[in-house]
């Protein structure tokens, strides 16, 4: 048997209030947070910048990739899931 470990990611359910809505990029196609609602979301890291991105859960973006910026949320809660 392996000793390698597989990165899982944790059992968390993760929440942030959008508290920047402004300069949307002309060409963005999808979803867009408005400022003072809370949405669920996952924080990932850029592959290519190693900088981490919110993704709000159920979004739909079709272009430009759909994540924001950390400047655009701010984390309300963490919920540990069973």
């Amino acid at each position: 048997m392996s000793k390698v470990k597989l990165p899982t990611p944790l059992p968390v359910q993760q929440y942030a209030r959008c508290v920047n809505d402004s300069s949307q990029p002309a060409d963005y196609i999808g979803d867009w947070p408005v400022a003072g609602k809370v949405y669920p979301v996952r924080v990932l890291t850029n592959a290519r910048t190693g900088e981490p991105q919110i993704h709000v859960l159920g979004f739909y973006a079709e272009r430009p990739y759909g994540a924001f910026a950390r400047h655009r949320f701010e984390p309300v809660a963490e919920v540990w899931l069973n």
